[in-house]
């Protein structure tokens, strides 16, 4: 899975967002004739960070409802 990061100052506020590469190609270069409106690149972080935890619920282990109800209260 790749990372996003933060860059914060120097009292720990974020700054900014540090995104890998692949996922910029993604974002900008679909439409490579055409400018990105904020609506598009946010409607398209949004899509990536959907499947980013799509793809990660997928090899996470299901826990029984127990389970899931203790691992909320803590």
């Amino acid at each position: 899975m790749l990372e996003i990061e933060y860059l914060t100052d120097k009292n720990g506020h974020p700054k900014a967002v540090v995104i890998p590469i692949e996922v910029w190609k993604q974002l900008f270069f679909e439409q490579s004739e055409q400018e990105v409106t904020f609506e598009e690149l946010s409607d398209k972080l949004q899509d990536y960070c959907l499947n980013q935890a799509m793809n990660e619920a997928e090899s996470t282990p299901l826990l029984d409802r127990k389970t899931a109800l203790q691992y909320l209260e803590e």
